[in-house]
């Protein structure tokens, strides 16, 4: 059975959101998708406590030594056929944490990622869409391949390679 005929069926995407190592930022954002203003439910998104009842995990922050183990274990608690989407720049590589002593990597290098949603912190809209966009029920959308998510993800890498740190003051 497909990713797609499953949730045609079930009408419905749930949702386990797991924060490694992040600044909140993202998870702010998250959470925000799902009050009235954007209201997730009404698309048919849910968040749940469980990873065994999710068809998508959203993943913030860098994944470090500490946070590598526990990511995959809740990554084998999922169900098949099971997504997954980094959320922000630090899920997609380190984003502006990027070369601190306690900053490992991308999601992408412990578990396999479906979607990448770039953005520091992306927007509500965007988590949406890339939601949306990754079960096929956007109506531009279609099931994300592996390949399209590091594509997105190599070109928000250059956009934060590209900002300039900024001088200290005195």
């Amino acid at each position: 059975m497909s990713a797609l005929t499953k949730w045609s069926r079930k009408r419905s995407i749930w949702v386990f959101h797991v924060n490694a190592a992040s600044c909140n930022g993202c998870d702010i954002e998250i959470v925000a998708t799902l009050t009235p203003r954007y209201d997730a439910e009404r698309l048919g998104v849910e968040l749940v406590a469980s990873p065994r009842h999710a068809d998508v995990m959203l993943v913030t922050g860098t994944v470090n030594p500490m946070t590598k183990d526990i990511l995959k274990r809740i990554y084998e608690q999922m169900p098949e056929p099971k997504l997954v989407v980094a959320v922000g720049a630090c899920a997609l590589g380190g984003g502006v944490m990027k070369g601190c002593y306690n900053v490992g990597h991308g999601v992408d290098k412990v578990i396999p990622v479906n979607l990448f949603i770039p953005g520091c912190p992306p927007r509500p809209e965007a988590i949406l869409y890339g939601i949306l966009k990754l079960v096929g029920e956007h109506p531009r959308g279609k099931v994300a391949t592996e390949e399209h998510g590091r594509k997105q993800s190599d070109i928000a890498m250059e956009e934060i390679e590209r900002v300039e740190e900024p001088e200290l003051g005195q």
